[in-house]
């Protein structure tokens, strides 16, 4: 049985889809109901046709992203990454379900991004932190007076081979 699996404030709640038509909100009248604001009182629709279900966006404020994509409408398939606003979703099918929703290997159709935007809420992920570069005046004062040193040494010595002359 397919089922959209919806992570909320570190709570994950599943959702069997037997409907055919699921409305996904924040209003109560939905069949599933997201408590957050940034989810629209009607967000998106479910819709079964046929055996696979059709994610339809529904003008939403915030909009509708599959596997990072934003879609108007869409056929999901098992696995699929489904963002409504800012609460992350998965659409999901147990062992039997995911043999009849997996595509074909023909018609897995690789596509480049259009577009490529920094997500609203991307934080770095690498454990090291990042480098700043800051001014260090008296290490620049200490190689300063060091060459200016060197070129004074050198200046005395040409000036005493000068003043000797060839011998």
């Amino acid at each position: 049985m397919p089922k959209l699996s919806i992570a909320l404030q570190g709570f994950k709640a599943s959702h069997e889809l037997t409907d055919e038509k699921i409305t996904i909100g924040r209003a109560p009248d939905n069949l599933i109901q997201i408590d957050d604001p940034s989810i629209s009182g009607r967000h998106a629709r479910l819709l079964l046709v046929g055996e696979r279900h059709q994610l339809k966006d529904l003008a939403s404020t915030n909009g509708t992203r599959v596997n990072g994509e934003t879609i108007t409408e869409v056929f999901l398939r098992v696995g699929d990454r489904v963002r409504f606003g800012k609460v992350e979703a998965r659409y999901e099918a147990d062992a039997t379900g995911e043999a009849r929703a997996m595509p074909e290997a023909g018609e897995i159709e690789a596509r480049p991004a259009e577009t490529s935007e920094k997500p609203v809420d991307f934080a770095n992920a690498s454990p090291f932190p990042n480098r700043k570069k800051e001014k260090d005046t008296a290490g620049r004062a200490v190689l300063a007076a060091g060459a200016i040193a060197i070129v004074v040494f050198i200046l005395s010595m040409l000036n005493l081979l000068w003043l000797r002359g060839p011998m």
